[in-house]
């Protein structure tokens, strides 16, 4: 198969912006869909704090997952690609680059994901 062959059968990369207010926050949610996986950027201002992936394997029943740049001791952005990857089936990579100042916007966040995942499955 020759290179252009190749370049053909891939998907293109596809963007999905969304917003939501969340306990009086606005935060932005991009989307870029990949070939085989997806990345979701989550912020409030055009940081990348930290970077995780993660992806499914057949000898465990929890995704792997590595955080690849950040402070290791947050753990939000690694939780959430584990999550998404058992729930998805795919390659995700997750940069979550909020200040984790109250529990409950964890949650939130995780929640409008779950609701943009059944709105626009195409986008992930």
């Amino acid at each position: 198969m020759s290179e252009i062959e190749k370049s053909a059968s891939l998907d293109p990369i596809l963007m999905h912006n969304f917003s939501e207010k969340i306990l009086e926050q606005v935060i932005h949610f991009h989307v870029m869909k990949l070939n085989g996986g997806f990345f979701l950027w989550i912020g409030s201002a055009p940081v990348l704090s930290d970077l995780a992936v993660a992806m499914s394997s057949k000898y465990d029943s929890m995704p792997s997952s590595l955080q690849i740049m950040g402070d290791p001791s947050i753990t939000a952005s690694n939780t959430l690609a584990q999550r998404l990857a058992k729930r998805t089936k795919k390659q995700v990579f997750v940069s979550y680059s909020l200040a984790l100042t109250n529990s409950n916007v964890s949650l939130l966040v995780e929640n409008r994901i779950k609701k943009e995942l059944e709105l626009h499955p195409e986008c992930f």
